[in-house]
């Protein structure tokens, strides 16, 4: 069985080409985008995606605004900041980037983002939205994955998924997902009883636990479609992600390598969605 290795670095390449052929037309129309990043403290991972993002930006010629806040910045200073940007018209999107230090409440954070310029998707307004099947923004990782099926001509319709892990950020916008997609989907976590078993029923297996390797071939259906969200450093910064690539890959249909994944489509729909704001926050 040939195994199609799923490129992530291409796809992403792909849309955000696509995007940036939109923004141009928007900028002939006299339509600016902006996205507003702001980052508290400097955390090294957070620097290195916050980089990124404003590179894409520049990529797909939508503007970014930056706010690079000290550690010792205030809640209260923070979500002043927010309100200003929210009442900003000429701000599209607003990106906190996470973590935040201690001292401030993250949910609090999260959910002083106007809906319509949340362009993570994390607001409560936008996850209702997405689980009643309204329009508003999807949450960037779990819509990048369908992206990399979709666009793998891999079918969802009908088939069997397993989700192993329940975060707000992936495990739980999956799902809402998947099931879109009408796929019939069962979200594994901590608690799950004959884990493997479970996973062994998966024609689609989607992996965000957070475990190095993780899941190895005992875990995987012949001819399964297996997606690894995890991503880890060794002491040699090498990448590696949930699931045991070597190990598994012969057993696969079609797999996500770490790196070069999922990784790069977080990006790439982060750029979509800032795109969508237009539409968005003229509805």
């Amino acid at each position: 069985m040939e195994t199609i290795i799923i490129d992530g670095k291409k796809i992403s390449q792909d849309i955000k080409d696509e995007l940036a052929v939109k923004v141009a037309d928007y900028k002939k129309k006299g339509v600016e985008i902006t996205l507003a990043v702001i980052q508290v403290g400097d955390d090294p991972a957070s620097s290195v995606y916050v980089r990124n993002k404003k590179r894409a930006c520049e990529y797909i010629g939508i503007n970014s605004k930056s706010y690079e806040l000290p550690t010792e910045t205030t809640e209260e200073e923070l979500l002043q900041l927010i309100d200003n940007l929210n009442n900003d018209d000429s701000i599209n999107g607003i990106l906190v980037q996470l973590p935040v230090p201690d001292h401030i409440d993250e949910k609090k954070i999260t959910n002083a983002i106007s809906p319509l310029k949340d362009v993570d998707g994390f607001h409560p307004y936008n996850v209702g939205c997405l689980s009643i099947g309204d329009k508003g923004y999807i949450s960037c990782t779990p819509a990048g994955i369908i992206e990399l099926m979709k666009r793998n001509n891999i079918e969802i319709d009908g088939k069997n998924c397993v989700i192993i892990g329940r975060s707000n950020i992936v495990g739980k916008p999956m799902c809402a997902l998947m099931l879109r997609e009408n796929a019939t989907v069962t979200v594994a976590h901590s608690h799950t009883q004959d884990l493997k078993d479970l996973c062994k029923t998966a024609d689609i297996l989607i992996v965000a636990i957070g475990k190095n390797n993780f899941v190895t071939s005992e875990y995987v259906k012949e001819g399964a479609v297996v997606i690894d969200v995890g991503i880890h450093r060794d002491e040699n910064n090498k990448l590696s992600g949930d699931v045991l690539y070597d190990d598994v890959k012969p057993h696969c249909s079609a797999i996500t390598p770490v790196p070069g994944g999922v990784g790069p489509m977080t990006i790439a729909m982060l750029m979509n969605n800032c795109v969508e704001s237009v539409n968005i926050l003229n509805k």
